[in-house]
């Protein structure tokens, strides 16, 4: 498959999340927290263990991730947490899935919808469009090596795809379950990811001009500003050329 490059619209997402740091580690904090419940040893629980790797990728003390897990191990902090998802739309009928912890639903659902009608967006019910995105794993490599080297190991290893980008860069797609099985066998062989995580990824892309790019990665800010906001997922199909023009 070819594409535009996901990794440079990855790290301009992530340029913007430098300056938000403090509320960063705040979500990470809360989804250790809260993974945890399901059991506090990484290697028996897929999603600590994608938390972990986050918060160790994002430069947190692992003394910071550890204190994390105990607390949500000891269910006091986790327990008062709501794990709540959002389906809407953006300008141009860019579907949105935003993923909330909270302790308080009507504050989150009150401030979430704001969001979306100041950006021009809407709420959409239950279902609306979480048909169109499947939970899959995404490894992303930058550019510079062998398309065929890392095919091969990629498909040995059991992922289901590789994308090649217009930068050169790859993404490596697997199955939810497949993931790290998937992410250990590359790094083993000597492949670097350059960002590495769980994603819902689209079945079905909508292009955006610049006008219409600019006000989606505007929702998404406001969004991610909300403390309760753990993720934001969409279905924006950004060039690199749109994203260079936004600066």
């Amino acid at each position: 498959m070819a594409g535009h490059s996901k990794w440079s619209n990855i790290r301009h997402r992530k340029g913007r999340q430098d300056a938000k740091r403090g509320k960063i580690f705040t979500k990470l904090i809360r989804e250790l927290t809260v993974a945890a419940k399901g059991g506090a040893n990484p290697a028996d629980n897929p999603r600590l263990r994608a938390a972990v790797e986050n918060a160790l990728y994002e430069n947190m003390k692992r003394g910071t991730v550890e204190k994390a897990i105990a607390r949500g191990a000891g269910t006091t902090d986790a327990e008062a947490y709501e794990e709540l998802t959002y389906e809407g739309y953006g300008v141009n009928g860019v579907a949105f899935i935003v993923e909330c912890m909270t302790d308080n639903r009507n504050r989150t659902a009150g401030e979430v919808r704001h969001a979306f009608d100041k950006r021009g967006g809407n709420l959409g019910t239950d279902g609306s469009v979480s048909y169109l995105f499947s939970r899959r794993g995404q490894i992303s490599f930058a550019a510079g090596i062998s398309e065929n080297v890392l095919m091969e190991a990629a498909l040995e290893a059991g992922a289901d795809d590789v994308v090649a980008n217009d930068d050169g860069s790859f993404d490596v797609i697997t199955s939810f379950e497949d993931y790290f099985t998937v992410k250990n066998v590359l790094t083993t062989a000597g492949f670097k990811p350059v960002n590495a995580n769980i994603v819902m990824i689209p079945s079905v892309t909508i292009s955006l001009n610049k006008d219409q790019a600019e006000k989606i990665l505007d929702l998404i800010d406001l969004l991610e500003d909300l403390d309760d906001v753990q993720n934001v997922h969409t279905n924006a199909d950004i060039s690199d050329e749109i994203m260079e023009m936004i600066g």
